[in-house]
């Protein structure tokens, strides 16, 4: 087995030093292959190593300016440090280099989503569920993209998917009671706000929107 894939399997067990000294023989055996820079920089930012995970995806672009999945980590990098819009160039250009996965899309429409950008979200969201309709999270945030765009009946159809792949998931409970009041229908979002509270009793929004409700007989 080549030292790339004795460093992946090294990083899938947590053993990341060890990783890391797999990734670094394998670059040093073979200096111009991306996807050895590419495994070191998805190691390095598993870590938070953010700054150093970054130069390695940016070493395997400038060896491979088609490296998908570099562009595709860099995302990441710049999406969890809440660089938005940095992010949503580098997914786009994975996109570009052609990276089609359901988890590149997620993330496209969550950086929109980051940057206010919501009917834009909207396509990418949708694609994401049409790739992999097992992804609650991307269903969630479809419905949440519909909802800002005030196309209520449409959210509600996916906060009930939600519901329906995950009986817990409060956050749905919650938006489909808004989408009831939006609707009037009061009963039915006492019942999503109660069971909002039901799984997360913690859930601010929901017991806030509960105690108006009541105070509103």
């Amino acid at each position: 087995m080549d030292k790339n894939q004795l460093g992946i399997q090294a990083m899938q067990a947590g053993k990341y030093e060890e990783a890391a000294a797999y990734f670094s023989e394998a670059i040093a055996e073979n200096p111009t292959e991306p996807v050895h820079y590419i495994n070191f920089g998805n190691l390095l930012a598993g870590l938070n190593e953010f700054e150093k995970g970054l130069r390695f995806y940016e070493k395997a672009i400038e060896i491979d300016e088609n490296a998908a999945t570099a562009y595709y980590g860099a995302g990441n990098i710049y999406f969890n440090q809440e660089q938005f819009d940095e992010a949503r160039k580098m997914y786009l250009e994975a996109l570009k280099k052609g990276l089609d996965e359901s988890d590149l899309y997620f993330m496209i429409g969550l950086s929109h989503q980051n940057l206010n950008q919501e009917k834009l979200a909207l396509p990418y969201l949708q694609r994401a569920v049409e790739l992999n309709e097992e992804d609650v999270e991307a269903r969630f945030q479809y419905g949440l993209a519909l909802a800002g765009l005030e196309m209520i009946d449409e959210a509600v159809e996916q906060f009930q998917a939600v519901i329906k792949k995950d009986e817990e998931h409060a956050d749905a409970y919650y938006n489909l009671g808004v989408a009831y009041v939006f609707h009037d229908k009061p009963d039915l979002a006492k019942k999503m706000f109660e069971s909002a509270l039901k799984y997360d009793p913690g859930h601010m929004l929901a017991g806030h929107a509960l105690k108006l409700m009541n105070s509103e007989g």
